[in-house]
């Protein structure tokens, strides 16, 4: 199995997607139970621009269970294909979901900042922009304004006068 599971991961790795995709529906055939597998299904699907065929995959794959490193991968990668596909409402179900988990992921975060800028949610959108880049940028012009950019992070709309 692991020997299959390497062959489906490298076929991917090396744009043969759908190559990758026919090992992996083989794989989850053998062990139907197995989240890791629809998840690396899912994810194959999702480097190919299928995101439609992917979300059952993640679905599944979050449903069976995930250790804790695949779970984030799942969480953004279902998020984010909601979002392409217009699904807003339940990209922001699952990316909080993830985000709430996951506090310290960054990619969650920003995923997350994403789809409530689609849904007009502008100012937490930012809030979590601006404190993900103050909390983890190392670039040397921002690094002295650190302290600024996370105090202001909740404080956009504030006029000091």
């Amino acid at each position: 199995m692991k020997t299959l599971i390497e062959e489906a991961i490298l076929l991917r790795e090396t744009g043969k997607h759908e190559a990758s995709i026919v090992k992996w529906k083989e794989l989850i055939k053998q062990e139907p139970g197995s989240g890791y597998l629809h998840y690396q299904c899912a994810w194959s699907h999702d480097a190919m621009s299928s995101e439609e065929e992917a979300v059952p995959y993640y679905e599944e794959a979050l449903r069976l269970g995930l250790d804790d490193g695949h779970l984030q991968g799942a969480y953004l990668g279902l998020g984010s294909t909601y979002r392409t596909l217009g699904n807003y409402e339940e990209s922001k179900r699952i990316l909080g979901e993830g985000v709430e988990r996951f506090p310290d992921n960054q990619a969650l975060k920003v995923f997350y900042s994403m789809v409530l800028y689609n849904l007009n949610e502008h100012s937490r959108a930012m809030e979590l922009l601006l404190t993900c880049i103050g909390e983890t940028s190392e670039d040397s012009g921002i690094a002295p304004y650190k302290k600024a950019i996370l105090f202001y992070s909740e404080r956009l709309d504030k006029v000091w006068k």
